[in-house]
């Protein structure tokens, strides 16, 4: 598991896989945003397994470790 942080969009990646390359993502699906109080969103490659989460507004939703400890990429 990998993260990428953005610091100027303030956006965050979760790599679940070693890394993703164009054309794995197949499908991508947006958490209710309300009920999340953020947006998110799930990237899942053609056989339905997940491979990457999209964390928008990362700093509020994703804990402080995590974002320390995140590749910078902003």
């Amino acid at each position: 598991m990998k993260t990428t942080y953005d610091r100027l969009a303030n956006a965050a990646y979760i790599l679940l896989e070693d890394y993703i390359y164009f054309g794995l993502v197949k499908n991508s699906y947006q958490c209710d945003i309300n009920e999340v109080g953020g947006m998110i969103n799930l990237d899942f490659d053609a056989g339905g397994k997940l491979v990457g989460i999209e964390v928008l507004g990362a700093s509020h939703l994703l804990p402080k470790e995590l974002l320390d400890q995140a590749e910078i990429i902003g």
